[in-house]
Protein backbone atom coordinates (compact mmCIF):
# COMPACT_ATOMS: atom_id res chain seq x y z
CA UNK A 1 0.00 0.00 0.00
CA UNK A 2 1.37 3.00 -0.67
CA UNK A 3 1.49 5.80 1.91
CA UNK A 4 0.83 9.63 1.43
CA UNK A 5 4.62 10.23 1.54
CA UNK A 6 5.69 8.11 -1.52
CA UNK A 7 2.82 9.32 -3.26
CA UNK A 8 4.27 13.20 -2.90
CA UNK A 9 7.73 11.72 -3.61
CA UNK A 10 6.57 10.39 -6.91
CA UNK A 11 3.76 13.40 -8.17
CA UNK A 12 7.43 15.55 -7.25
CA UNK A 13 9.47 13.10 -9.76
CA UNK A 14 6.62 12.98 -12.50
CA UNK A 15 6.48 16.92 -12.01
CA UNK A 16 10.40 17.09 -12.59
CA UNK A 17 10.49 14.93 -15.37
CA UNK A 18 7.71 17.17 -17.21
CA UNK A 19 9.62 19.99 -16.16
CA UNK A 20 12.40 18.73 -18.15
CA UNK A 21 10.57 17.72 -21.39
CA UNK A 22 8.67 20.86 -21.48
CA UNK A 23 12.42 22.87 -21.06
CA UNK A 24 14.13 20.66 -23.92
CA UNK A 25 11.03 20.76 -26.06
CA UNK A 26 10.42 24.50 -25.89
CA UNK A 27 14.83 24.65 -26.37
CA UNK A 28 14.25 22.39 -29.60
CA UNK A 29 11.56 24.56 -30.95
CA UNK A 30 13.44 27.41 -30.38
CA UNK A 31 16.25 26.28 -31.62
CA UNK A 32 14.56 25.66 -35.16
CA UNK A 33 13.12 28.69 -34.96
CA UNK A 34 15.94 31.02 -34.67
CA UNK A 35 17.66 28.63 -37.24
CA UNK A 36 15.01 29.13 -40.01
CA UNK A 37 14.67 32.89 -39.01
CA UNK A 38 18.54 33.23 -40.16
CA UNK A 39 17.71 31.32 -43.46
CA UNK A 40 15.03 33.80 -43.73
CA UNK A 41 17.40 36.63 -43.06
CA UNK A 42 20.66 35.85 -44.46
CA UNK A 43 22.44 38.11 -42.58
CA UNK A 44 25.73 37.33 -43.21
CA UNK A 45 26.31 39.93 -45.54
CA UNK A 46 25.04 42.45 -43.35
CA UNK A 47 27.09 41.05 -40.69
CA UNK A 48 30.19 41.19 -42.90
CA UNK A 49 29.65 44.83 -43.43
CA UNK A 50 30.13 45.34 -39.63
CA UNK A 51 33.48 45.75 -39.08
CA UNK A 52 36.05 47.33 -36.42
CA UNK A 53 38.38 48.24 -39.16
CA UNK A 54 38.69 51.97 -40.54
CA UNK A 55 36.33 52.51 -37.36
CA UNK A 56 38.66 50.98 -34.12
CA UNK A 57 41.42 49.24 -35.76
CA UNK A 58 43.40 50.61 -39.25
CA UNK A 59 42.33 49.55 -42.80
CA UNK A 60 44.32 46.46 -43.74
CA UNK A 61 46.31 47.67 -46.87
CA UNK A 62 45.63 44.04 -48.77
CA UNK A 63 42.88 41.49 -48.96
CA UNK A 64 42.29 39.11 -45.64
CA UNK A 65 44.43 36.36 -46.72
CA UNK A 66 46.44 33.66 -44.46
CA UNK A 67 46.02 30.36 -42.15
CA UNK A 68 48.98 30.86 -40.00
CA UNK A 69 47.08 32.69 -37.62
CA UNK A 70 49.54 33.19 -34.42
CA UNK A 71 52.12 34.37 -36.64
CA UNK A 72 50.31 36.54 -39.10
CA UNK A 73 47.02 37.65 -37.44
CA UNK A 74 45.13 37.19 -40.68
CA UNK A 75 42.75 34.69 -42.18
CA UNK A 76 41.56 33.75 -45.69
CA UNK A 77 37.42 34.29 -45.37
CA UNK A 78 35.42 33.61 -48.09
CA UNK A 79 32.83 36.59 -47.56
CA UNK A 80 33.57 39.48 -50.09
CA UNK A 81 31.71 42.13 -48.07
CA UNK A 82 33.57 41.31 -44.95
CA UNK A 83 37.14 41.04 -47.08
CA UNK A 84 36.21 44.77 -48.49
CA UNK A 85 34.84 46.13 -45.48
CA UNK A 86 38.19 45.17 -43.53
CA UNK A 87 40.60 46.91 -46.23
CA UNK A 88 41.54 50.72 -46.22
CA UNK A 89 39.51 51.65 -48.88
CA UNK A 90 36.57 51.44 -47.17
CA UNK A 91 37.84 54.25 -44.99
CA UNK A 92 35.11 57.01 -45.59
CA UNK A 93 34.80 58.90 -48.74
CA UNK A 94 37.79 59.16 -51.51
CA UNK A 95 39.81 62.25 -50.75
CA UNK A 96 39.03 65.42 -53.21
CA UNK A 97 42.66 65.05 -53.62
CA UNK A 98 43.30 61.87 -54.68
CA UNK A 99 44.05 60.11 -58.03
CA UNK A 100 43.00 56.66 -57.10
CA UNK A 101 44.78 53.68 -58.34
CA UNK A 102 43.81 49.81 -58.31
CA UNK A 103 46.07 47.35 -58.35
CA UNK A 104 44.45 44.03 -59.42
CA UNK A 105 46.17 40.53 -59.90
CA UNK A 106 47.36 37.56 -58.21
CA UNK A 107 49.73 36.51 -55.29
CA UNK A 108 52.44 38.67 -56.87
CA UNK A 109 50.31 42.16 -56.40
CA UNK A 110 49.08 40.71 -52.83
CA UNK A 111 52.25 40.47 -52.16
CA UNK A 112 53.01 37.10 -51.35
CA UNK A 113 56.36 36.78 -48.30
CA UNK A 114 56.58 40.74 -48.44
CA UNK A 115 55.22 43.05 -45.81
CA UNK A 116 52.53 45.39 -46.41
CA UNK A 117 55.17 48.41 -46.63
CA UNK A 118 56.87 46.38 -49.33
CA UNK A 119 53.65 45.23 -52.02
CA UNK A 120 53.79 47.20 -55.56
CA UNK A 121 51.27 49.39 -53.97
CA UNK A 122 53.33 50.09 -51.21
CA UNK A 123 55.98 51.61 -52.79
CA UNK A 124 54.13 53.26 -55.49
CA UNK A 125 53.00 55.15 -52.76
CA UNK A 126 56.60 55.82 -51.24
CA UNK A 127 56.99 57.78 -55.02
CA UNK A 128 54.93 60.57 -53.26
CA UNK A 129 53.43 60.97 -57.37
CA UNK A 130 51.03 63.73 -58.24
CA UNK A 131 48.90 63.84 -61.46
CA UNK A 132 49.09 67.03 -63.61
CA UNK A 133 46.11 68.27 -62.19
CA UNK A 134 47.59 68.63 -58.59
CA UNK A 135 46.02 64.90 -57.68
CA UNK A 136 48.16 62.98 -54.80
CA UNK A 137 48.18 59.29 -56.86
CA UNK A 138 47.08 57.21 -54.50
CA UNK A 139 47.39 53.49 -55.13
CA UNK A 140 45.40 50.28 -53.33
CA UNK A 141 45.97 46.72 -53.53
CA UNK A 142 43.50 44.66 -54.50
CA UNK A 143 45.70 41.41 -55.58
CA UNK A 144 44.42 38.19 -54.51
CA UNK A 145 46.35 34.72 -54.76
CA UNK A 146 45.30 32.16 -57.00
CA UNK A 147 45.64 32.33 -60.61
CA UNK A 148 42.62 33.49 -62.53
CA UNK A 149 41.38 36.37 -64.36
CA UNK A 150 37.70 35.78 -64.08
CA UNK A 151 38.69 35.81 -59.91
CA UNK A 152 40.37 39.31 -61.24
CA UNK A 153 37.38 40.16 -63.04
CA UNK A 154 35.33 39.82 -59.55
CA UNK A 155 37.78 42.10 -57.56
CA UNK A 156 37.81 44.97 -60.28
CA UNK A 157 33.91 45.06 -60.52
CA UNK A 158 33.81 45.20 -55.96
CA UNK A 159 36.91 48.07 -56.18
CA UNK A 160 34.44 49.89 -59.31
CA UNK A 161 32.89 51.20 -56.27
CA UNK A 162 35.51 53.09 -54.72
CA UNK A 163 35.61 55.55 -57.56
CA UNK A 164 39.15 54.58 -58.89
CA UNK A 165 40.46 57.00 -61.77
CA UNK A 166 43.12 53.98 -62.84
CA UNK A 167 43.21 50.67 -63.32
CA UNK A 168 46.28 48.21 -63.22
CA UNK A 169 45.92 44.94 -64.07
CA UNK A 170 48.32 42.42 -63.50
CA UNK A 171 48.47 39.21 -65.83
CA UNK A 172 50.22 36.19 -66.12
CA UNK A 173 49.46 33.11 -69.21
CA UNK A 174 48.87 30.64 -65.93
CA UNK A 175 45.49 33.08 -65.58
CA UNK A 176 43.72 32.92 -68.44
CA UNK A 177 43.15 28.82 -69.43
CA UNK A 178 39.53 28.57 -69.93
CA UNK A 179 39.61 25.44 -67.71
CA UNK A 180 41.57 27.20 -65.01
CA UNK A 181 39.15 29.67 -64.48
CA UNK A 182 36.62 28.27 -61.42
CA UNK A 183 39.52 27.06 -59.61
CA UNK A 184 39.83 29.80 -57.16
CA UNK A 185 37.95 29.12 -53.97
CA UNK A 186 36.52 32.67 -53.77
CA UNK A 187 34.55 31.86 -56.69
CA UNK A 188 33.43 28.87 -55.68
CA UNK A 189 31.75 29.92 -52.58
CA UNK A 190 30.69 33.31 -54.39
CA UNK A 191 28.33 31.35 -56.93
CA UNK A 192 25.84 34.47 -57.15
CA UNK A 193 27.82 36.64 -57.66
CA UNK A 194 29.97 35.18 -60.57
CA UNK A 195 27.02 33.98 -62.16
CA UNK A 196 25.70 38.41 -62.35
CA UNK A 197 29.61 38.78 -63.53
CA UNK A 198 28.91 35.92 -66.09
CA UNK A 199 25.60 37.57 -67.01
CA UNK A 200 26.39 41.30 -67.32
CA UNK A 201 29.22 40.50 -69.18
CA UNK A 202 28.06 37.39 -71.54
CA UNK A 203 30.85 35.43 -70.57
CA UNK A 204 31.24 32.26 -72.18
CA UNK A 205 31.50 30.60 -68.52
CA UNK A 206 28.95 27.64 -67.48
CA UNK A 207 26.98 29.64 -65.26
CA UNK A 208 25.89 25.70 -63.82
CA UNK A 209 29.23 24.72 -63.90
CA UNK A 210 29.95 21.68 -60.95
CA UNK A 211 32.30 24.00 -59.70
CA UNK A 212 30.60 26.45 -58.07
CA UNK A 213 29.64 25.07 -54.38
CA UNK A 214 25.84 25.58 -53.87
CA UNK A 215 24.94 25.75 -50.12
CA UNK A 216 22.61 22.86 -49.14
CA UNK A 217 19.14 24.36 -46.76
CA UNK A 218 21.54 23.09 -43.97
CA UNK A 219 24.62 25.42 -44.98
CA UNK A 220 22.29 28.35 -45.05
CA UNK A 221 21.13 27.98 -41.20
CA UNK A 222 22.87 29.41 -37.89
CA UNK A 223 24.25 26.22 -37.01
CA UNK A 224 25.32 25.34 -41.05
CA UNK A 225 27.48 28.52 -40.93
CA UNK A 226 28.56 28.30 -37.64
CA UNK A 227 32.25 28.50 -39.05
CA UNK A 228 31.89 31.41 -41.33
CA UNK A 229 30.22 33.37 -38.22
CA UNK A 230 33.53 32.53 -36.06
CA UNK A 231 35.72 33.49 -39.20
CA UNK A 232 33.97 36.85 -39.11
CA UNK A 233 34.31 37.25 -35.75
CA UNK A 234 38.26 36.11 -35.91
CA UNK A 235 39.04 38.80 -38.41
CA UNK A 236 37.56 41.53 -36.29
CA UNK A 237 39.60 40.36 -33.39
CA UNK A 238 42.93 40.22 -35.69
CA UNK A 239 42.68 43.93 -35.96
CA UNK A 240 44.11 44.63 -32.72
CA UNK A 241 47.14 42.74 -33.44
CA UNK A 242 47.37 44.07 -37.09
CA UNK A 243 47.35 47.57 -35.00
CA UNK A 244 49.80 46.88 -33.05
CA UNK A 245 52.61 45.05 -34.98
CA UNK A 246 51.72 45.87 -38.69
CA UNK A 247 51.68 42.12 -39.57
CA UNK A 248 49.39 40.14 -41.77
CA UNK A 249 52.00 37.43 -42.87
CA UNK A 250 54.31 35.17 -41.61
CA UNK A 251 57.40 35.73 -43.84
CA UNK A 252 60.33 32.42 -43.19
CA UNK A 253 63.77 33.10 -42.81
CA UNK A 254 64.70 30.32 -45.56
CA UNK A 255 62.78 30.12 -48.97
CA UNK A 256 63.33 27.41 -50.93
CA UNK A 257 63.86 29.44 -54.21
CA UNK A 258 63.44 28.32 -57.79
CA UNK A 259 65.41 26.23 -59.38
CA UNK A 260 67.69 27.60 -62.53
CA UNK A 261 67.69 23.41 -63.72
CA UNK A 262 64.50 22.39 -64.84
CA UNK A 263 62.58 19.10 -66.48
CA UNK A 264 63.04 18.38 -70.34
CA UNK A 265 59.14 19.04 -70.44
CA UNK A 266 57.53 20.80 -73.54
CA UNK A 267 54.02 20.28 -71.49
CA UNK A 268 51.73 23.27 -70.91
CA UNK A 269 48.48 22.38 -69.84
CA UNK A 270 47.12 19.82 -72.16
CA UNK A 271 49.08 20.94 -75.23
CA UNK A 272 52.89 19.87 -75.91
CA UNK A 273 55.30 21.89 -78.17
CA UNK A 274 52.49 22.85 -80.57
CA UNK A 275 50.28 25.72 -81.63
CA UNK A 276 48.01 26.65 -78.68
CA UNK A 277 44.70 27.77 -79.70
CA UNK A 278 43.95 31.28 -78.37
CA UNK A 279 40.33 30.07 -77.60
CA UNK A 280 41.79 28.33 -74.98
CA UNK A 281 42.97 31.31 -72.98
CA UNK A 282 40.46 33.30 -71.53
CA UNK A 283 41.23 36.80 -73.50
CA UNK A 284 37.38 37.78 -73.19
CA UNK A 285 37.47 38.53 -69.64
CA UNK A 286 40.23 41.26 -70.71
CA UNK A 287 37.49 43.00 -72.91
CA UNK A 288 34.70 42.58 -70.16
CA UNK A 289 36.93 44.11 -67.85
CA UNK A 290 37.53 47.21 -70.76
CA UNK A 291 33.69 47.46 -71.22
CA UNK A 292 33.28 47.36 -67.33
CA UNK A 293 35.48 50.75 -66.19
CA UNK A 294 33.90 52.27 -69.17
CA UNK A 295 36.44 55.72 -69.33
CA UNK A 296 38.28 54.92 -66.60
CA UNK A 297 41.84 54.16 -68.06
CA UNK A 298 42.67 50.19 -67.47
CA UNK A 299 46.45 49.21 -68.21
CA UNK A 300 47.20 45.62 -68.98
CA UNK A 301 50.69 44.55 -67.34
CA UNK A 302 52.68 41.32 -68.39
CA UNK A 303 53.83 40.56 -64.96
CA UNK A 304 57.65 39.66 -64.41
CA UNK A 305 58.71 35.72 -64.60
CA UNK A 306 61.92 34.10 -63.33
CA UNK A 307 63.95 33.14 -66.22
CA UNK A 308 65.94 29.91 -65.62
CA UNK A 309 69.48 29.23 -66.54
CA UNK A 310 70.27 25.89 -66.17
CA UNK A 311 69.69 22.47 -67.86
CA UNK A 312 66.39 22.27 -70.05
CA UNK A 313 66.00 26.16 -69.64
CA UNK A 314 66.22 25.95 -73.25
CA UNK A 315 62.97 24.15 -72.94
CA UNK A 316 61.41 25.86 -69.82
CA UNK A 317 61.33 29.39 -68.93
CA UNK A 318 60.55 27.96 -65.00
CA UNK A 319 58.40 25.50 -63.59
CA UNK A 320 54.73 26.70 -65.33
CA UNK A 321 56.02 27.91 -68.47
CA UNK A 322 58.27 25.81 -71.75
CA UNK A 323 59.06 28.53 -74.01
CA UNK A 324 57.01 27.73 -76.64
CA UNK A 325 54.22 28.71 -75.15
CA UNK A 326 55.00 31.28 -73.18
CA UNK A 327 56.11 33.12 -76.00
CA UNK A 328 53.17 32.77 -78.17
CA UNK A 329 51.03 33.94 -75.46
CA UNK A 330 53.44 36.92 -75.44
CA UNK A 331 52.46 37.17 -79.08
CA UNK A 332 49.21 37.36 -78.58
CA UNK A 333 48.71 39.81 -75.73
CA UNK A 334 50.45 42.31 -78.32
CA UNK A 335 48.77 41.75 -81.24
CA UNK A 336 45.72 41.84 -79.43
CA UNK A 337 46.70 45.13 -77.74
CA UNK A 338 47.06 46.42 -81.39
CA UNK A 339 43.99 45.15 -82.15
CA UNK A 340 41.62 45.87 -79.64
CA UNK A 341 43.60 49.67 -78.58
CA UNK A 342 44.80 48.27 -75.30
CA UNK A 343 47.15 49.51 -73.20
CA UNK A 344 49.30 46.99 -72.21
CA UNK A 345 53.09 46.56 -70.86
CA UNK A 346 55.34 43.86 -70.60
CA UNK A 347 57.44 43.42 -67.71
CA UNK A 348 58.29 39.77 -68.17
CA UNK A 349 61.74 39.90 -67.64
CA UNK A 350 62.01 43.26 -65.61
CA UNK A 351 63.23 41.48 -62.69
CA UNK A 352 66.53 39.30 -62.45
CA UNK A 353 66.13 35.54 -61.66
CA UNK A 354 67.95 36.11 -58.58
CA UNK A 355 65.13 38.38 -56.93
CA UNK A 356 62.45 35.66 -57.17
CA UNK A 357 61.93 34.19 -53.68
CA UNK A 358 59.79 30.82 -53.97
CA UNK A 359 57.94 30.84 -57.29
CA UNK A 360 58.50 31.85 -61.03
CA UNK A 361 56.14 34.39 -60.09
CA UNK A 362 56.46 35.85 -56.56
CA UNK A 363 59.87 38.52 -56.35
CA UNK A 364 61.25 40.19 -53.31
CA UNK A 365 61.08 43.98 -52.20
CA UNK A 366 64.23 45.06 -54.63
CA UNK A 367 62.07 43.32 -57.70
CA UNK A 368 59.04 45.15 -56.87
CA UNK A 369 61.13 48.22 -56.78
CA UNK A 370 62.07 47.94 -60.31
CA UNK A 371 58.42 46.81 -61.28
CA UNK A 372 57.28 50.17 -59.63
CA UNK A 373 60.02 52.16 -61.45
CA UNK A 374 58.47 51.47 -64.86
CA UNK A 375 55.17 51.53 -63.48
CA UNK A 376 55.97 55.14 -61.94
CA UNK A 377 56.25 56.20 -65.97
CA UNK A 378 53.36 54.62 -67.15
CA UNK A 379 51.04 56.69 -64.74
CA UNK A 380 52.82 59.49 -65.77
CA UNK A 381 51.90 59.54 -69.09
CA UNK A 382 48.73 58.31 -68.41
CA UNK A 383 47.82 61.30 -66.24
CA UNK A 384 49.63 64.01 -68.72
CA UNK A 385 46.70 63.21 -71.39
CA UNK A 386 44.14 64.23 -68.98
CA UNK A 387 42.07 67.35 -69.37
Amino acid sequence: MVNESDKQSLNTQTNHYAFLRNVILKALVLFVIVNLVFLWADPISDLGRLSAYNVIFPGRVRLPFGEDFERSYNISILQLDAMFASHELSDGAKPADEYRVLLVGDSSVWGFLLGPDETVSAQLNKLDLVAVDGRRVRAYDLGYPTMSVTKDLLFLDQGLRYEPDLILWFVTLESLPINKQLTSPILQHNPMAVRDLIERNKLSIDPEDEAFIEPSFWDQTLVGQRRELADLLRLQLFGLMWAATRIDQHVPDELDRPPHDQPADRTFQDYEDELMPEETLATEIFEAGIRMVGEIPLVLINEPIFIARGANSEIRYNSFYPRWAYDQYREMMVDQATLKGWNYVDLWDEVPSDEFTDSAIHYSSAGVGRVVDRIGVVIGQLTEGMD
